[in-house]
């Protein structure tokens, strides 16, 4: 394993090539789009890493089977296609010449393959299946996890079945991805540096990959790294006296809903701060002295006090920081940990039996976001880490980084603080003040100029396709949403269309009309007329339009019935390889002709069994195609509008490795189930006009002593640790699993940080990034003191829903259960000092049997029910991919009272009102005939109303006289002109603007079809296949005191 935030060397990034290029069959050369003259000069540089002969253009690429040179083995799992990495030399280049520094590096460190970092297995999707009695999905790492203690042990501590037999197939630790966030508009604070420096500090002339770009093949060689001295670290006037960049108080807008606030709360400019500077004693001492929470001690026995579930939103909890640092620290909602109080050594978080691990939405959508330009980026020479609020300065012209500790020069530009335009106080610069910030990137983090923004759509115009009428819904969303794009005047745009045979669309300016080819050889499928078919979208937008307002109409009397998506795609990645971009495609049935034809695997009797249901992909073609589209920077969005088993498995593979989403429709119709068609049109405009990033890596480091094993998420691992992104968005969450490799006695800080370097759809190449610091605790009680309940139940979920797939449903719910009974008996042993009867938790794990047994009960891992196959495997591509918020709405549903809304407690937003009824636990004790209940389940918002429901509410809200005129399908309420309707619309409203994706609401009586569906919400009862939440604690206590 390479040393956190230190990759391995130059020799191993040739792996990495596939992300870089982008084959180019005519080298058409474009210009960079609207960058500063200061980020980009027109004249290439050997520093820029294309190929200069080639000025502004793709070089082409070759095809080749890249190995890794450390493991040898294909770092895919699968062929892929890759760039070799002469397309980015020079002629006469050495291939693993070392980066020009303004240090002298020694040039053995990049000679070659690095004998002592191997590729863990854990990056590796050709990985094999763990033995079913531990909980390392698809991770084989030396060093003790915090998973090798006996989760999952044969001794199956859960009343259920047998466990299955390993299933054999893709072990691979990535599944697809989902959304978040709620307002798109960016204010960048924009920065700007008024000095233009040519000594870039540390910053590297020759980049043969995204690797050394980020940072990687850089290692540190002129001094040697310090072993951090018991926090001797000269804190002086660094970052203690710094003003707050991020408010820790919670916006009065949280109050009362499932969900954090959509923006960080930055401070607007700089601050006075009086504080006199700390020194490192005086840190040191104060925080020793800092209480810990009382009520975070206190210790509950659940058989006694099962009502846990807080009435307003759980918080996440605060690390037990000094109030200077945590001041500063990064929004949770961005960054968080499971454990907000790191463990010295790995044999303490082994005896704690809690998962380590942290939860990012690097790309959220904020409100105000600080943006620095300057042409030098300060980072340590040593690990590449960005300066940031948790390094110390010795003095004005040294600091030591707080990531591997090594001292580095302040360079000449950073001495100027051009917000308060005063020279010599580098430690007040927005970059020391702010955990989240984005730096506008010069040239040298650039392999070739900023790619244009392409979009490509491929639609499915079948038989059964046309009978959906989907078309329709997306061709008008797409001519609404048109002018609202992502991009500039060099956004390009083409469409794709398929059944039999594929269809493309010559858009070429002074056409008078879009002009149709048909390819009908699926076998060998060519691109004719390459240039005409991607186009400028200003120059070509009349042709555009005239094209999706005839598209609809023009498949209406076919009669193909059979599918071609495999050779579409290919077709597809073929027409966006040579510059990349965002493929959207559209699909409503299995595939069923040429390469990636599918059979049907969906057995109906079997849906309810956890015993051999198919998790697995039943080909390669999609995965491996995935590769080829992530290594040309093409990522993968599939819509599935289906009423059929479309085997979501395999399909989506398409996106979960080209770091693209999966939206599913299941029965989409567009006259029987109207709602899914509302539905798809308010997701779409979200889809087409959020902000995106283009041909995008993310590298997340952390203090030495810590490593990183294991990533969830839609990407592909290029290296140990770099994600390839070819698209990011603001609605993707990813998750990683850490050890603790070496013991953290000498420091009693450990910081992460998150960099994500991305193109934006204006052609401008940046770099955010994300930094969060938490203390290191020697106690089993302040392990237990600091856990993060809710990132624990989502690492876990992620960690369950590779189980499921290397292993077997089974598998993955007694791992569940088993975490629980571990973590608590670890407690009961370790912790409590006096033995009681009942089952005693720590107050911050009060809710982790509940969040547990609601992920027992979620799609993904619920047995017993008629769930379809399709609709499970996206529940676990939601796992996997949304936000931690999302992912424990959609998992533990919040339920309000809302027949008695009132403007007591309200929260006012824009000039208007919106009610905060309290949260009510999930059963159907809580529930009452003579009232009404919305529940809210994150993708579904579910309105029960009583048999015996007020008269207000019914006419006042629901516009009926009574009770039986309530409608069986009402999935909108009338907009009367009373308090109560306005109450009511205002607070569901509110919910759904929260999120990314649109719920629909269901009005629900007693005898409609959906009370099923309302009823299956209520974690705490119990259901056919389930124990209640009172049968699950005895359960667990019968286990914990064995």
């Amino acid at each position: 394993m390479s040393q956190p935030g230190i990759p391995a060397s130059g020799g191993a990034s040739t792996g990495l090539q596939a992300q870089n290029g982008a084959a180019s069959a005519s080298g058409s050369p474009y210009t960079n789009g609207p960058v500063q003259n200061a980020l980009l000069s027109s004249q290439v540089s050997v520093s820029q890493g294309y190929n200069s002969q080639l000025t502004g253009s793709y070089p082409h690429l070759i095809p080749a089977k890249t190995l890794n040179p450390v493991s040898g083995q294909s770092n895919s799992g699968s062929s892929q296609t890759v760039s070799p990495l002469s397309n980015y030399q020079r002629h006469g280049q050495a291939l693993y010449g070392p980066p020009v520094a303004s240090h002298p590096v020694t040039p053995s460190l990049h000679s070659g393959p690095s004998p002592q970092m191997p590729l863990p297995t854990s990056q590796n999707p050709a990985a094999t299946p763990m033995p079913s009695g531990s909980f390392l999905p698809g991770a084989s790492v030396p060093s003790p996890s915090n998973w090798q203690y006996n989760y999952l042990s044969q001794t199956n501590h859960c009343p259920r079945a047998s466990s299955q037999p390993t299933m054999t197939g893709n072990t691979n630790l990535m599944s697809p991805q989902y959304v978040s966030s709620g307002d798109t508009s960016l204010q960048n604070n924009i920065i700007k540096s008024g000095i233009i420096s040519n000594t870039n500090n540390g910053s590297m002339a020759v980049h043969n990959s995204y690797d050394e770009i980020e940072g990687g093949g850089f290692l540190a060689t002129s001094q040697p790294t310090h072993k951090n001295p018991t926090m001797s670290r000269s804190v002086g006037y660094s970052y203690p006296s710094l003003p707050p960049g991020y408010q820790n108080t919670t916006p009065p807008s949280t109050t009362g809903t499932g969900i954090p606030p959509s923006s960080l709360n930055y401070a607007s400019g700089p601050q006075a701060f009086t504080q006199t500077p700390l020194g490192a004693n005086h840190l040191t001492a104060s925080m020793s002295g800092l209480s810990l929470h009382p009520e975070g001690l206190r210790v509950i026995n659940l058989l006694q006090e099962r009502n846990m579930l807080p009435s307003t939103p759980l918080q996440p909890p605060v690390p037990n920081l000094h109030e200077d640092i945590q001041k500063l620290n990064c929004n949770p909602e961005l960054f968080r940990c499971t454990l907000t109080s790191i463990p010295q050594t790995q044999a303490l978080l082994n005896k704690a039996k809690l998962p380590l691990g942290l939860l990012l939405h690097p790309f959220k959508d904020l409100v105000q976001l600080p943006v620095v330009t300057s042409s030098t980026i300060v980072r340590c020479r040593s690990c590449r880490t960005y300066i940031n609020p948790f390094v110390s300065f010795l003095d004005q012209r040294r600091w030591k980084c707080n990531l591997c500790y090594r001292i580095n020069d302040v360079p000449e530009e950073f001495m100027y603080n051009p917000l308060t335009r005063v020279y010599g106080e580098p430690h007040r610069r927005p970059e020391v003040q702010n955990a989240t910030i984005e730096f506008m990137a010069p040239s040298e983090y650039m392999l070739r100029p900023p790619q244009p923004p392409v979009y490509l759509f491929v639609f499915d115009v079948s038989h059964n396709a046309v009978e959906t009428g989907y078309l329709n819904s997306v061709c008008q969303s797409l001519l609404d949403n048109l002018d609202l794009l992502p991009g500039n005047t060099r956004t390009k745009i083409g469409f794709i269309t398929f059944d039999s045979t594929i269809h493309f669309y010559s858009l070429q300016e002074g056409l008078s009309q879009p002009q149709m080819l048909i390819v009908s050889d699926i076998e060998d499928v060519f691109i004719p007329m390459p240039e005409n078919l991607l186009v400028n979208l200003n120059e070509s937008k009349e042709l555009v339009q005239d094209l999706l307002k005839t598209l609809p109409q023009m498949f209406t009397k076919t009669l193909e019935t059979q599918s071609a998506l495999g050779p579409a795609l290919q077709a597809a990645f073929k027409l966006m390889s040579p510059t990349g971009g965002r493929m959207s495609v559209f699909q409503t049935q299995l595939p069923t002709l040429g390469v990636g034809a599918l059979k049907p695997r969906e057995e109906p009797n079997q849906r309810s069994s956890a015993k051999e249901i198919h998790l697995t992909p039943s080909t390669d073609f999609y995965k491996k195609l995935a590769l080829d589209c992530s290594g040309q920077q093409v990522a993968v969005d599939l819509f599935l509008l289906s009423g059929q088993y479309s085997d979501l498995a395999s399909l989506g593979c398409i996106s979960r490795y080209s770091a693209g989403s999966v939206y599913y429709y299941p029965s989409y119709h567009h006259q029987h189930n109207p709602v899914q068609v509302q539905k798809l049109q308010k997701e779409l405009q979200r889809y087409l006009t959020r902000k995106i990033g283009f041909e995008a890596v993310m590298r997340i480091r952390c203090t030495k002593g810590l490593s990183i094993h294991t990533f969830h998420g839609n990407f592909f691992v290029r290296s140990t640790d770099l994600l390839s992104l070819p698209n990011v968005n603001p609605d993707a969450g990813y998750a990683v699993q850490m050890s603790v490799e070496e013991s953290l006695t000498d420091t009693q800080l450990v910081s992460f940080q998150s960099a994500l370097l991305y193109t934006s759809s204006k052609g401008e190449r940046r770099i955010r990034v994300h930094t969060l610091c938490l203390p290191v605790v020697s106690t089993l009680n302040e392990v237990f003191l600091g856990a993060d309940v809710q990132a624990i139940s989502g690492l876990l979920a992620n960690m369950a829903v590779d189980r499921s797939v290397t292993a077997s449903l089974s598998d993955a719910r007694d791992a569940l259960v088993n975490a629980v009974i571990d973590s608590l008996s670890a407690y009961r042993s370790s912790a409590l000092s006096n033995q009681q009867p009942g089952l005693m938790v720590p107050f911050s794990l009060r809710l982790f049997p509940l969040f547990v047994l609601a992920l027992l009960k979620q799609k993904s891992f619920q047995t017993g029910t008629n769930a379809r196959l399709d609709e499970r495997i996206f529940a676990m591509c939601q796992v996997k991919n949304q936000p931690l918020v999302y992912l424990m709405l959609t998992t533990h549903p919040n339920l309000y009272r809302v027949d008695n809304l009132s403007d007591e407690g309200a929260v006012s937003i824009n000039d208007r009102t919106i009610p905060q009824p309290p949260i009510l636990q999930l059963s159907v004790e809580k529930l009452s005939r003579d009232g009404a209940f919305l529940m809210d389940a994150g993708s579904v918002l579910m309105l029960w109303v009583g048999r015996n429901c007020g008269q207000n509410f019914l006419s006042q809200v629901l516009g009926v006289e009574n009770y039986t005129l309530i409608p069986q399908t009402m999935t909108d309420l009338p907009e009367l002109d009373t308090p109560e309707s306005a109450r009511t619309i205002a607070f569901i409203s509110w919910l759904r603007e929260q999120r990314p994706f649109y719920p629909i609401l269901y009005v629900i009586r007693d005898e409609s079809p959906m009370k099923a569906n309302f009823l299956q919400n209520m974690v705490e009862d119990r259901t056919e296949s389930a124990l209640s939440y009172y049968e699950f604690l005895l359960h667990i206590q019968q286990q914990v005191n064995k």
